[in-house]
C-alpha cells in the first residue's frame, strides 16, 4: 500500500471532503503533505548528512542538503504547487519532511512519541497542543493558509493522522532514503 492509498483512505473520512482547485485533494491530504514539505524546506540548512565512517550515524539520518531532485524551482512554493496541483511528491521532500518533523518533536520533548511512529510497535498518540508546540506558529499559520482549515481543525487532523503517515513512511523503523520514499509515495 502506497502513501497515496493511505491518504486516499483518510480523505474519505468525516473531514475528508475534496477541496476545489487542489487536484481533488482533501484538506487532510493537503495538511499532511504540506506539513512534510514545510518541514523539508524550513530546516534544510540545519540538515547534516551522515558521512560514511564518521562516528555514529543519527537514528534519523537526514537527506542531503540542497534543492531536492525533481522539485520545481522556487523551493517550498514550487513543491506546494506540485502537491496541491495533484502532482507527485518528490522523495526528498518526504524523506526530509519526516526527518525534520521527528527531530522537532524530539526537541520539544516528545521524542518518545515520535519514535513510536518510526518504530515497529504501537503508535503513541499526540495531543493537538503538544503537536502545536512542536510545529511552531509559523508552520501552523502557513498550513492554515494553504488548507483553509481553522487552527483547531488543522491540529486535530494532524494529530490524528500524522502518526500513521510517518509510520507508513518508515516501514523498517528508520528514515527512508530518497529512493525508498519515492517508492512509498
Amino acid at each position: 500500500m502506497g502513501l497515496l492509498d493511505v491518504l486516499n483512505g483518510m480523505q474519505n473520512g468525516p473531514r475528508g471532503e475534496q477541496t476545489p482547485g487542489t487536484g481533488g485533494m482533501s484538506k487532510i491530504t493537503m495538511a499532511l503533505l504540506g506539513l512534510l514539505a514545510y518541514k523539508a524546506y524550513k530546516n534544510m540548512g540545519n540538515s547534516q548528512p551522515v558521512q560514511p565512517g564518521s562516528g555514529s550515524p543519527s537514528r534519523y539520518p537526514s537527506a542531503q542538503a540542497g534543492e531536492p531532485s525533481g522539485a520545481e524551482p522556487g523551493g517550498l512554493a514550487g513543491v506546494l504547487r506540485t502537491i496541491f496541483g495533484g502532482g507527485p511528491v518528490p522523495g526528498p521532500v518526504l524523506s526530509r519532511g519526516v526527518d525534520n518533523t521527528v527531530r522537532d518533536l524530539e526537541k520539544s520533548g516528545h521524542g518518545e512519541i515520535a519514535r513510536s511512529w518510526v518504530g515497529s510497535g504501537q503508535n503513541r498518540p499526540i495531543t493537538p497542543d503538544k503537536l502545536a508546540a512542536a510545529l511552531g506558529e509559523d508552520a501552523i499559520r502557513d498550513l492554515r493558509e494553504q488548507t483553509g482549515m481553522e487552527r483547531d481543525e488543522l491540529l486535530a487532523t494532524l494529530s490524528e493522522h500524522l502518526p500513521r503517515v510517518i509510520d507508513h513512511l518508515t516501514p523498517e523503523g528508520r528514515l527512508p532514503t530518497e529512493q525508498e520514499a519515492s517508492r512509498l509515495a
